[in-house]
């Protein structure tokens, strides 16, 4: 049991940074370049077994859009001194031909959009929405964070279990069983909601930075909540209600409009 004590000691002590842009501690325990090398390994494997879509307006589009949000993040890290934060990056934005209303943005600049998306972001300034949060998930190292925060549960989880080896089968299974509910309600899933609300914030910002009303994104989302369909109660999901989101969107347009102005 000490050595899973020492080995948790060890693993909080080295891996607490901090988000570049926000200022939120978090924990890291993956380095950034093993990170990237996988995701630039795992985008491959998608362009691979994926279909790129052969419209090339919605291609360039997709393309446009993220080159001017990957200046805008540039230009964000530059202004704070944190442009090495941006090391090893290597932009790259596709349009993927799948019925899945998805987009997606992996460590080190790897982005997605799935043409299923499109109806709902609309236009451009909608597509812009999505995009910048989904980028806002990668340079805020959410990927990271959450794979970390699993390894040190799988770690706390490994010490509870040996701490237990000697206790009633029956015991055990009550108490792993708990465990494993408070790490889900706990831990995972407020931090899931955090990073959503990150992206959010961060998101919205930079799609200011590349030219892109702000404003515009209450309106995307205010067309997500419009579509309905069963969802769970927020404090049992990965992501804020819709009304949550749509509050703290309008809540941060004042800042994000200081970028917009510039």
């Amino acid at each position: 049991m000490k050595i899973y004590i020492v080995l948790l000691i060890s693993l909080l002590l080295s891996a607490c940074g901090v988000v570049p842009i926000t200022g939120r501690r978090q924990l890291n325990i993956v380095p950034a370049s093993t990170m990237r090398a996988s995701s630039f390994q795992n985008y491959s494997e998608v362009l691979k077994t994926s279909k790129l879509s052969t419209d090339k307006e919605k291609t360039e589009l997709v393309k446009k859009i993220g080159k001017k949000v990957q200046k805008a993040v540039e230009k964000f890290f530059a202004d704070k001194g944190l442009s090495e934060e941006l090391d090893g990056y290597e932009w790259e934005f596709n349009l993927i031909e799948s019925p899945e209303m998805n987009a997606w943005c992996m460590p080190g600049g790897k982005v997605a959009v799935y043409t299923g998306i499109l109806p709902v972001a609309k236009d451009e300034v909608g597509l812009a929405t999505i995009m910048g949060h989904e980028i806002a998930h990668a340079v805020a190292e959410h990927g990271n964070e959450r794979t970390s925060q699993q390894l040190l549960l799988q770690l706390g989880g490994m010490g509870l279990s040996a701490a237990l080896k000697n206790k009633p089968e029956q015991t055990q299974e009550i108490l792993m069983s708990a465990f494993g509910a408070g790490s889900q309600y706990g831990i995972i899933l407020p931090f899931s909601r955090t990073h959503e609300n990150e992206a959010d914030r961060l998101g919205l910002i930079f799609m200011a930075m590349a030219g892109y009303n702000p404003a515009e994104a209450v309106k995307l989302w205010e067309r997500m909540k419009a579509l309905g369909g069963d969802k769970p109660p927020e404090f049992m999901s990965t992501h804020p209600s819709d009304d949550t989101r749509i509050k703290n969107l309008k809540a941060l347009q004042a800042e994000a409009m200081e970028y917009y102005k510039k």
